[in-house]
């Protein structure tokens, strides 16, 4: 006896459902990611230090295009949206510092 073909539509339902799992996961994990960038905003408004730090951005570019293409995930893609949230970030460091 042959196994019936799997629903389309219930396969689709299925997938959607853990594409929204991930989508929360992300953006939790983003917002905990910006609580911590600002405290390191405070710290550097408080220290006088600069809202960017172009030697450390380089460095975690490199290394989020490594990890990317280990993943398979398209290197220039993680690169794009690591350039996105870092310049939000240096946004919020220079309000924290005052200069935006």
């Amino acid at each position: 006896m042959s196994e019936a073909p799997p629903d389309p539509m219930a396969e689709l339902l299925r997938l959607r459902a853990s594409i929204d799992n991930i989508d929360a996961a992300l953006t939790y994990m983003l917002a905990e990611r910006f609580r911590c960038t600002k405290q390191v905003g405070a710290l550097k408004a408080e220290h006088d230090l600069p809202p960017s730090d172009p030697a450390r951005e380089e460095r975690q570019t490199a290394r989020l295009r490594e990890l990317a293409a280990d993943a398979d995930l398209d290197p220039a893609f993680a690169e794009k949206w690591f350039n996105f949230v870092v310049a939000e970030v240096i946004h919020h460091h220079m309000r924290a510092k005052g200069e935006a």
